[in-house]
C-alpha cells in the first residue's frame, strides 16, 4: 500500500473507538501516519493509541483548558505547509470534544478541513435504543445545575423528538431524578453503557425504573441516554354543530354577511366553508339586520359562499 498524500495546509478531524481498539479505520490509521501533528485531548491517552497501530507522528496538547493558548501555534502550522490532525479521547473530536475552536479557525482561515469519519456514542446508542431514530436532538451534557440546567430540562419536556445526552457515573442518579421531574416518570429511556466494550449494556425501560434500576445497581462507565421525544397534544374533538352556529351567529351580528362569516370561521376551525355557508343560511332572520339595512349581497337565493 502507498502512503497516504496529505495536501499541505490540511486539518484532519480523526474519529477514534469509543473503546473497542477493532473500531480504529484504515483511513483513520493512515492519516495519523502521514500528518506532521497530532493535537490530542491527552497525550498520555492517545499515546497509548498510536503504539497499538504503530504511529510515530508527534503529539501536542489541546485540550478545553489550553485551547486558547495552542490555537494560534496550530494555526500558525498550518499557515507553514504543514498537516495536523485532531482527535479526542475517544469518538469524533468536537462532539462534547475539545476541537469546534480550531475547526472554526481553520475554516474561516480558508483552511482546508477533511473529516475521517469514526464512532461516535451518541449515534450508536440511538440505533441501538429501540426508539425513534429520526428526527433527534443531541444534547451532549446538560449543564451541572442551576438556571441553565433548568431551562435546559424544560426546553427538553416539550422536544418532540428523540433526545440523546450524556452523563457521568456520579450523576447519573441525580440526572434521572430531574428529568422524571421535568418529564414525565414513564418516558420511555434507552441507557447505554460501556459501549462497544466488554461489558457492555444497553437498559431499556422508563424513567422510574431506571432509577429503581441504578438505586440497587451502582453506575460505572461513561452512559449515553437516549430519551423518548414528548407525545404531540392530542387534537381536540371537532366543534359541535351548535358551537358553530353560535358563532357564525355572533359574526354576522358583529355586521359580516353569511358568506364573509362562513370564510372566516372555515379558516379557523378548517372545517367546509361550503357546509358552514349552509349552516348560517339556517340563523333566524333576527341575527341578519343587515338584510334590512342593506341589499348589497341580493337575497338568500342569490347569496354565495
Amino acid at each position: 500500500m502507498h502512503p497516504l498524500i496529505v495536501p499541505a495546509g490540511t486539518l484532519y478531524i480523526v474519529g477514534t473507538p469509543i473503546g473497542n481498539l477493532g473500531d480504529m479505520t484504515f483511513r483513520a490509521i493512515d492519516t495519523l501516519k502521514a500528518v506532521d501533528l497530532i493535537a490530542a485531548e491527552d497525550t498520555r491517552h492517545t499515546g497509548r493509541l498510536l503504539q497499538h497501530f504503530a504511529i510515530a507522528t508527534p503529539q501536542t496538547s489541546y485540550h478545553a483548558h489550553n485551547w486558547r493558548k495552542r490555537l494560534p501555534a496550530l494555526l500558525a502550522h498550518l499557515e507553514a505547509g504543514k498537516t495536523l490532525a485532531l482527535v479526542s479521547d475517544a469518538g469524533m473530536p468536537g462532539i462534547s470534544d475539545p476541537g469546534f475552536e480550531l475547526v472554526e479557525a481553520c475554516a474561516e482561515a480558508a483552511f482546508k478541513v477533511i473529516p475521517i469519519p469514526g464512532v461516535t456514542a451518541a449515534i450508536t446508542a440511538l440505533c441501538a435504543s429501540g426508539l425513534a431514530p429520526q428526527p433527534f436532538a443531541f444534547e451532549g451534557f446538560l449543564p451541572a445545575k442551576g438556571r441553565l440546567r433548568k431551562t435546559m430540562l424544560s426546553a427538553m419536556a416539550q422536544e418532540l423528538r428523540t433526545m440523546v445526552i450524556y452523563e457521568s457515573p456520579h450523576r447519573l442518579l441525580a440526572t434521572l431524578q430531574d428529568l422524571v421531574t421535568a418529564l414525565e416518570s414513564e418516558r420511555r429511556v434507552a441507557i447505554a453503557r460501556e459501549l462497544t466494550k466488554q461489558y457492555e449494556e444497553i437498559w431499556r425501560g422508563t424513567l422510574a425504573g431506571a432509577i429503581t434500576h441504578y438505586q440497587s445497581k451502582a453506575p460505572r462507565g461513561e452512559f449515553t441516554l437516549v430519551i423518548a421525544g414528548s407525545a404531540p397534544a392530542p387534537a381536540g374533538p371537532p366543534p359541535s354543530e351548535a358551537d358553530l352556529k353560535q358563532r357564525l351567529q355572533e359574526l354576522v351580528e358583529s355586521g359580516l354577511s353569511r358568506s364573509q362569516a362562513s370564510r372566516q370561521l372555515a379558516q379557523a376551525t378548517q372545517q367546509p366553508r361550503r357546509d358552514l355557508y349552509q349552516l348560517a343560511l339556517t340563523l333566524p332572520e333576527l341575527a341578519l339586520p343587515e338584510l334590512a339595512a342593506s341589499k348589497d349581497e341580493g337575497d338568500q337565493g342569490n347569496e354565495s359562499p
